[in-house]
């Protein structure tokens, strides 16, 4: 269950990233709120799964999580630059996440 939590953990990282960068800056009331109720939810679930893995595992997870899923919802939603070196970068995430993951005992 630990990593369902976790898995969900970072994708309310996501969500709370987008909705912060809609809040502009705080000055829109919806977005912040979203933000604000993703970040509360993200890191309680962050903690949760964090009973049962190790903090390295569960913090790079989570962190690593949020950074890809940010970067294709830059590119997909937002229409940031896509470049060969971004689109490494971020294989390079997934790599470390998926070594991450079969390196742990939990």
């Amino acid at each position: 269950m630990a990593w369902v939590y976790l898995v969900v953990a970072g994708i309310l990282e996501v969500v709370w990233a987008y909705a912060m960068k809609l809040s502009d800056g705080f000055s829109r009331p919806v977005p912040a709120a979203v933000t604000l109720v993703g970040m509360i939810a993200s890191f309680a679930l962050l903690s949760f799964s964090m009973k049962t893995l190790p903090l390295g595992t569960a913090y790079t997870v989570w962190t690593g999580i949020g950074a890809v899923g940010a970067f294709l919802l830059g590119i997909l939603v937002l229409g940031e630059q896509v470049s060969l070196m971004r689109v490494v970068a971020g294989g390079l995430i997934v790599a470390g996440l998926i070594l991450m993951k079969l390196s742990s005992s939990s």
